[in-house]
């Protein structure tokens, strides 16, 4: 039944009838196969399920995902996501545009923060309402991260939880409208003719678009293929992304980055799969098991994003203290444990 793609009467009267069907891999929540359809054209169709995201439903996710591909679908000059040609509401599924990927690339990260940069920069405050606003980090995770200091007898700079409460409030999304895509991993950035596009919309949100130029620095912190982009590709990427939306918008990159990647750094549920997001306190597991997504331990996970954070903040006016406790936090978790790995290196990210 699963190699079916499900076809109702008014898919079939838009899209066309299926006669090859191909099951590909995806996550657990969804089902995407590859369709030939009668007149000989490729499409892909993605139907929502119910498991796999204790955040949110599958109608909301198959709601979200829609009106992030419609919204990125405004591009005026090359898409950076496949275009949709149908949905079905009744059955969650969207029949969207077949796109050849052509596969590995040893220099990826340009064209992908060119794309990501395209992307933030299709939308404005008239979209407010459009999505959901950027979920970050809050208070309870800001405290989670003081806890666990406590827990590694850290000593904390006495104005560590004011630093804290005002990258709170600097993370705030409300005046920000950039385009998020929500979970911009490898497997789901597609490299076509035309340039990256990216595929997966179901944690697209309205916010700041540093939140996702953070990834490079933090180590892709919502994928489960973490790496960390140092030097000279880091600058490139980074360099090409802010042209690219200063081009677009006239303007500078609002923001810091450093408050992103510090946003990052204490968000617990940043640790695991989004399976296991919002069930326990994820920061609180860490000195008493390391726990593995992908080929990363969660230890493994942290000690470079405080090391990170520890090496942006070092003359930062408002979170030299909190970058001060990330490199002794950093060192403590080193020193317990000594056999913590780097994370992989750009090139060995994952080609599907």
């Amino acid at each position: 039944m699963l190699n079916r793609a499900p076809f109702n009467e008014a898919l079939l009267s838009t899209v066309g009838t299926p006669k090859l069907t191909k099951l590909l891999d995806s996550s657990p929540r969804s089902r995407v196969w590859r369709v030939r359809l009668a007149d000989r054209r490729l499409v892909i169709v993605k139907q929502i399920t119910d498991g796999g995201d204790t955040g949110a439903d599958a109608n909301t996710r198959f709601a979200r995902e829609v009106a992030g591909l419609r919204l990125a679908g405004r591009a005026s000059g090359p898409a950076v996501a496949p275009a949709v040609l149908a949905t079905d509401l009744s059955s969650r599924v969207i029949v969207l545009e077949h796109l050849d990927d052509l596969g590995k690339a040893d220099d990826w990260m340009p064209g992908y923060a060119e794309s990501l940069a395209r992307l933030h920069a299709l939308t404005g405050p008239a979209d407010a309402g459009a999505l959901p606003v950027w979920s970050g980090p809050t208070a309870t995770d800001a405290e989670s991260f003081l806890t666990l200091a406590r827990a590694l007898d850290v000593p904390m700079p006495s104005t560590v939880p004011n630093e804290l409460a005002g990258l709170l409030e600097r993370l705030d999304p409300t005046p920000h409208h950039a385009l998020l895509h929500g979970d911009p991993c490898p497997g789901n950035d597609l490299r076509t003719a035309d340039g990256v596009r990216f595929v997966d919309f179901e944690r697209a949100s309205l916010g700041n678009g540093l939140i996702e130029l953070a990834y490079f620095r933090i180590g892709f912190p919502t994928c489960w293929c973490a790496m960390s982009v140092t030097a000279a590709p880091l600058r490139e990427a980074e360099d090409v992304y802010r042209t690219t939306w200063r081009g677009l918008t006239g303007k500078d990159v609002p923001g810091d980055l450093a408050d992103a990647c510090a946003g990052w750094l204490i968000q617990g549920d940043a640790l695991v799969e989004r399976a296991h997001r919002g069930t326990v306190d994820q920061l609180a597991r860490v000195p008493a098991e390391d726990f593995e997504w992908g080929y990363v331990s969660a230890r493994e996970r942290l000690v470079h994003r405080l090391d990170v954070v520890a090496d942006m903040t070092r003359d930062h006016d408002h979170l030299h203290a909190v970058g001060r406790l990330s490199s002794d936090l950093a060192g403590r978790l080193l020193a317990r444990w000594p056999g913590l790995r780097p994370l992989p290196t750009h090139d060995a990210r994952p080609w599907y």
